[in-house]
């Protein structure tokens, strides 16, 4: 039996649906011969992400594209270059910082559309495949390191890069780590461990090191939870890729409440927007859609924008 009731049914509405003109016929990116059997894809949506005019970021990672749509949700191309841009945000000075799955962590002027390496290696070595990024309040960037890992190959990292430059493992050993985000007071990262189908809870201790790491979510069918993000009262937002589904679990891990995503299964990644920050803005990656569902409960505000 249920601890827990049944999660209240939301359907998410289109938003925008990425313009023709900037869909790709008929070819397979080399990102896609791996990830998603040779298919050819004419994009696949991540990233979301607002600045502090409202507008939104979002990335191409199949075609090395950065997208930026308007509040009235006019879309227009901001960046493209030789690489397979993932997580994404906005910073405090308004450049983007992307987790680029072929080159690393690269920053990028939204007013340019210029890209510069931003963190290429760890102590000579090149990165798996990063994959999601989260900032803390202070400015320390934490990002999954993904790669091809899973069951298989539980080798998967998170990595911490401090507002000096220092960068160091925090959690090693993880079959495929996605998306990721902090606890409201920063003592905690929950991790998407995709292929675990499941998000790890993090404490962070005062010496900054890792202690008592542990499941927090089991989730099951689909291909497994994506990106996240926290609501104003702690809890937890998940999308579940191969699911079609968003979940909103409470701060103890309730399920709240599930958001239905109908244009599509592969619902990556979620960002808080809106007047009043209850609008839930999806990615669904394979049919080029960005959906909205209004929620009950706020995001929390993102320290590094606020």
């Amino acid at each position: 039996m249920s601890l827990f009731p049944p999660p209240a049914d939301i359907t998410a509405e289109v938003f925008v649906r990425l313009p023709d003109r900037f869909r790709v016929k008929g070819k397979t990116p080399e990102w896609a011969v791996i990830n998603k059997a040779g298919a050819a894809i004419d994009s696949f949506l991540e990233g979301p992400a607002f600045d502090s005019s409202g507008n939104l970021y979002f990335v191409d990672i199949a075609w090395g594209r950065i997208f930026r749509a308007s509040p009235s949700g006019d879309v227009d191309l901001v960046a493209e270059y030789d690489g397979e841009p993932n997580g994404l945000r906005v910073m405090a000075d308004g450049s983007l910082l992307v987790a680029d799955y072929k080159n690393g962590m690269m920053a990028i002027d939204p007013r340019t559309g210029a890209v510069t390496p931003h963190c290429a290696r760890f102590r000579l070595e090149a990165f798996k495949g990063v994959n999601d990024l989260a900032v803390g309040r202070d400015g320390t960037v934490w990002f999954t390191d993904q790669g091809q890992t899973g069951l298989q190959d539980p080798s998967g990292r998170v990595f911490r890069l401090r507002p000096d430059g220092r960068l160091d493992a925090f959690l090693t050993g993880i079959p495929s780590p996605n998306g990721l985000v902090l606890s409201l007071d920063e003592s905690i990262l929950y991790v998407a461990v995709t292929r675990a189908n499941a998000v790890w809870r993090a404490p962070i201790m005062p010496d900054g090191a890792a202690s008592k790491v542990g499941v927090f979510l089991q989730l099951s069918g689909g291909g497994g939870p994506d990106g996240m993000a926290i609501t104003a009262d702690g809890g937890l937002v998940v999308a579940h890729a191969g699911m079609g589904a968003v979940w909103v679990f409470s701060k103890i891990g309730e399920p709240l409440y599930r958001v239905r995503c109908e244009t599509g299964l592969t619902s990556t990644n979620v960002a808080f927007g809106g007047p009043d920050n209850r609008d839930l803005y999806i990615t669904e990656s394979e049919s080029g859609h960005i959906l909205k569902a209004r929620l009950p409960v706020a995001g929390a505000a993102l320290p590094h924008l606020s």
